[in-house]
């Protein structure tokens, strides 16, 4: 088996944190999120993450933090939306020019899964596909997921289930159960991503309704622990929120003076806090905060803030505000 991450969008939606940043590489809880899929993936499953050409850089000096060797950068050489592969498409270009004849562990980087990676692929069956699916129990939020319709949501058990319709950001969703961007692709099933991709090269969850529309069968790992898929500034509070809980995080050379902090608090690398208020907000590294009330904020790394209140801000690298 290999493992491939998508992490090549460009996350216009989470601008400005991801202009320069790439979405799977934002902090969540002190840890890049496409950290928490990689850990989790068991040893001797090569991995190869695939980014564009703009986040190169970035990726590759991450993968050097890691002491995890068997990771590979795959880059795709495009700087835009306009001139990507698709994710579908690159993901059948990996596996036609690398000759990929195994399982694939297909992953996307922005998404935090809380199960066990190990206990999801002893779940599957050789030969079919298997996808890990949430209940979001909201019909209105899943028309942004691919939804699956299995007999029976079966909640107090991960056996896998048997699909009988998937569709791809239905308008009118038939169940809140979603996929989460986890999911095994058999070998046998590679070809036709192959050719599915050369047609609808950026719908990655329109393969699941081909392969069901073949009579091929697909199965349901379903789990109750957290999942976010970290689109939007609410889902990165949301996330963090779960994760941190009622405490703070005071990364490496941080430093927090007469402060007050509620909720859940992350302070990143190097950063300082003098005399202020922080409740459920997120700095990166490298920032300055003095004589501040922050609440539902999230600052990009280098921001200089001296003696403002703000609420619900999300700020780009090297923003400086003073009163």
């Amino acid at each position: 088996m290999q493992a491939f991450i998508l992490a090549g969008g460009f996350a216009t939606r989470l601008w400005p944190l991801t202009e320069k940043r790439a979405k799977p590489l934002l902090p969540l809880a002190g840890v890049p999120l496409i950290e928490y899929l990689v850990r989790d993936i068991p040893a001797g499953i090569p991995i190869t993450v695939s980014t564009n050409a703009m986040f190169h850089d970035a990726f590759t000096a991450w993968k050097e933090t890691l002491n995890r060797r068997d990771i590979s950068i795959l880059i795709e050489e495009t700087r835009s939306d306009d001139e990507k592969l698709g994710a579908l498409g690159a993901t059948a270009q990996w596996i036609d020019h690398h000759d990929i004849n195994e399982d694939v562990l297909l992953l996307t980087g922005d998404n935090y899964c809380g199960f066990s990676m190990k206990q999801f692929l002893d779940a599957r069956t050789p030969g079919e596909t298997l996808i890990a699916v949430h209940d979001i129990k909201d019909l209105e939020k899943a028309k942004a997921f691919g939804t699956v319709i299995t007999p029976s949501l079966a909640p107090t058990s991960n056996a896998p289930l048997p699909i009988t319709s998937f569709e791809e950001k239905p308008v009118h969703p038939k169940t809140s159960l979603v996929s989460t961007g986890c999911a095994v692709l058999p070998a046998s099933v590679l070809p036709i991503v192959i050719e599915y991709a050369a047609i609808k090269p950026d719908n990655v969850g329109g393969i699941f309704e081909e392969l069901l529309a073949r009579g091929l069968p697909v199965h349901a790992f379903t789990f109750s622990e957290p999942w976010f898929d970290v689109g939007s500034f609410e889902a990165y509070l949301e996330a963090t929120r779960s994760l941190v809980g009622e405490r703070f995080i005071e990364e490496e050379s941080a430093e927090i003076e007469q402060t007050s902090c509620e909720g859940s608090v992350v302070v990143g690398k190097r950063s300082s806090v003098k005399r202020s208020v922080l409740k459920d907000t997120v700095l990166f590294e490298d920032c300055v905060v003095e004589n501040c009330t922050l609440r539902n904020c999230i600052l990009d790394k280098g921001c200089v803030l001296k003696g403002v209140d703000l609420n619900g801000k999300m700020l780009r690298e090297k923003t400086r505000l003073a009163l």
